[in-house]
């Protein structure tokens, strides 16, 4: 059986929990409240759906980069956790250390490849 590369693991982990912590809060925040409440929950969730649907595909090529072994997929999902940062700046805590763990995992794919 051949080892699992750590970092792409531990990337994938918190990916995934984060992924699945978000998007329960984001769908949660819509149901209760006024209408004015109702509103200001929809919009956030508008302004926050980009970022969730690339932390979403970030995971999909973390998991692809995990278990088929190519490092072109970690470096896709290293520069989508990026992206998915940049597009919700104030989250940026949660996706950073799934950035750099997809970057350390590619370094060492490639380290592996070569």
């Amino acid at each position: 059986m051949k080892k699992l590369n750590i970092p792409l693991l531990i990337s994938l982990i918190i990916g995934v929990c984060y992924l699945l912590y978000s998007i329960s809060y984001w769908t949660g925040a819509n149901g209760s409240g006024s209408d004015t409440a109702e509103l200001g929950a929809a919009l956030a969730t508008v302004m926050v759906a980009p970022h969730l649907v690339l932390t979403g595909v970030a995971v999909v090529f973390n998991a692809l980069a995990l278990f088929i072994k190519k490092p072109a997929f970690a470096l896709v999902a290293g520069i989508l956790y990026a992206v998915a940062m940049v597009f919700f700046i104030m989250y940026f805590m949660f996706v950073i250390v799934e950035m750099i763990l997809s970057f350390v995992g590619y370094a060492q794919l490639k380290k592996q490849q070569a």
